[in-house]
């Protein structure tokens, strides 16, 4: 899991136990490849992916679950990585925007105009990346409650769902 970050500190005095180090390596799987990266217990997944392994597709925005911008996905389930230690992710495959390139929902977004700024745009291809191959038959109702957990400041979100609708009736 987290290699040398905890220690057994019986003995020491005013230890019990264990005892978090500042630093250890971490072993992940990300967009099909093992990476690994010195992290801290306290590091989320977001700042592991940015900051050690260049990966800066997932966004840092609201840092506190609500917005999306950070979401990829961990055994092909949408999670907001800005939420989850970097630890937790040891032994699950994880896959960022970067691992979807070129993917159908990728190519719908550019068809259907569904981007302004850009900054919300890979949460939202991640998610709707998720749905497309999690409920490939989502009815607008699913796919507008699946779309809930993003938020964009600059578009409608009607070209959002028309990619993500494009994406289901091509499948």
């Amino acid at each position: 899991m987290l290699d040398t970050a905890v220690r057994d500190v019986e003995g020491v005095a005013g230890y019990q136990g264990t005892r978090f180090l500042d630093k250890g390596l971490l072993h992940l799987r990300v967009n099909g490849e093992e990476r690994s990266a010195v992290a801290r217990p306290a590091d989320t997944l977001l700042e592991v992916l940015r900051d050690q392994l260049g990966l800066t597709g997932a966004k840092p925005s609201c840092r506190n679950g609500d917005c999306g911008a950070c979401t990829v996905l961990l055994d092909g389930w949408p999670v907001k990585s800005c939420l989850m230690l970097a630890v937790e992710a040891v032994d699950h495959e994880i896959t960022t925007i970067e691992g979807l390139h070129g993917t159908p929902m990728q190519q719908a977004f550019v068809r259907e105009f569904a981007f302004q700024c850009g900054y919300c745009t890979s949460g939202f291809i991640v998610n709707g990346h998720a749905l497309s191959q999690i409920h490939p038959d989502a009815d607008e109702a699913t796919i507008r409650e699946w779309l809930q957990s993003n938020l964009c400041r600059c578009t409608g979100y009607a070209e959002i769902g028309r990619a993500v609708q494009s994406v289901l009736e091509e499948s």
